[in-house]
């Protein structure tokens, strides 16, 4: 398999000439997101907030709840719409890779995940790997994330043997066959992801503008990554 290095060079060559309609790519989730958010806390915010004005212990409890309540309801929503938009962008990425595609249509391609039957995969893929990790992470907080790197490539294994055989594939399927294709792989993702810390801290200290090109960059050397896992057969 390449090494980390030649899988971002990979992924920089992909890149090349492709910049601007990948960033582009990466605005249009970003703004859809912060609206989604916006549109379900705040009402959530303005409901209990009626309580305010009752007795203090009988406030402080609402408030606690409607704060704990709008967290969780954001984490989990943001958390599932960035999963869309993120593997619809990686899917992009890995057809460029593959020579399937060759020019990016971000109002295309950015919204892929979001037709059938790749709705559902995703959202019923995305929630069984949540509650996986998180019985895991009752146990420890490592066990659930060595469990994360074994599920991470549900989604391109989905994608896989929906465009091979034109028949949907069971959900479960795809996460048991990411849990076997990466036995043995899981500390090289692992240090790959590490291996962009550096890039992490300069898009931080652009006020997380530097993002927009950071996110295809880490995308597309995923998608390279699982184009040089070994597949059975």
């Amino acid at each position: 398999m390449k090494s980390n290095a030649e899988l971002r060079a990979e992924a920089r060559q992909t890149l090349k000439g492709r910049w601007k309609k990948s960033v582009l790519m990466t605005v249009i989730p970003v703004l859809i997101t912060i609206i989604v958010i916006a549109a379900i806390s705040i009402p959530l915010i303005l409901f209990f907030g009626q309580f305010l004005n009752e007795p203090a212990s009988f406030s402080n409890n609402y408030s606690t709840g409607a704060d704990n309540s709008s967290s969780g309801s954001s984490g989990v929503i943001s958390g599932l719409i960035t999963t869309f938009f993120t593997v619809a962008i990686s899917w992009t990425f890995l057809d460029l890779l593959r020579g399937k595609k060759e020019i990016i249509r971000p109002f295309k391609d950015v919204f892929r995940t979001f037709r059938a039957p790749y709705a559902l995969a995703v959202l019923v893929i995305y929630l069984l790997i949540t509650i996986f990790q998180f019985l895991w992470t009752l146990l420890l907080i490592i066990p659930g994330i060595i469990k994360g790197y074994s599920y991470s490539q549900s989604y391109f294994i989905y994608y896989d043997t929906y465009i091979e055989t034109g028949e949907t594939p069971r959900y479960l399927d795809s996460i048991t066959a990411s849990r076997h294709l990466m036995n043995g792989f899981k500390a090289k993702l692992f240090f790959l992801d590490l291996s962009f810390i550096g890039w992490h801290i300069l898009s931080l200290l652009t006020l997380g503008i530097g993002y927009l090109w950071l996110m295809p960059y880490i995308a597309a050397t995923k998608a390279a990554f699982y184009r040089e896992l070994p597949k059975e057969g």
